[in-house]
């Protein structure tokens, strides 16, 4: 099992070094030593609220989104493996139908490993329904 403070730290350093900084530069801008963003990011330091909104600032990423990436990890969920699983699947527009038409065949949502809908659907017609049907008009919330 991989720990929370393991995944962030795994998760900042990423960000960092795809932004070919150093661990100095950022310490610098998120006003925290050197050694102590080194622990966080190696996952052996806990970092409070505050830091990680610091040291996100300093990357230039939202608070919010690196938690999302986090949460996704801890899951398992690999999005470009999950697309090539075809365990995700885009949503197409709505196909015109014939007022007349027999209902569409119900297809599922695909669901996380965890067996919860990656995304909700919102007013796809019965709440908490996991099947929706073509030309059925849905918003996404994660």
């Amino acid at each position: 099992m991989t720990l929370l403070r393991t995944q962030l730290g795994n998760t900042l350093r990423g960000h960092r070094q795809s932004q070919r900084r150093t661990l100095r530069d950022v310490s610098g801008v998120a006003r925290v030593s050197l050694g102590y963003l080194s622990e966080v990011e190696r996952g052996q330091k806990e970092a409070s609220s505050e830091l990680l909104a610091s040291i996100c600032d300093a990357l230039d990423l939202e608070l919010a989104d690196l938690l999302a990436e986090v949460s996704l990890e801890l899951r398992g969920v690999r999005v470009g493996a999950a697309e090539a699983a075809g365990e995700v699947r885009p949503l197409s527009p709505p196909e015109t139908a014939a007022d007349d038409a027999p209902a569409a065949e119900e297809q599922p949502v695909a669901a996380s490993p965890a067996g919860e809908p990656a995304l909700a659907l919102v007013g796809a017609g019965q709440p908490g329904r996991g099947t929706l049907r073509r030309g059925e008009t849905v918003f996404l919330a994660a």
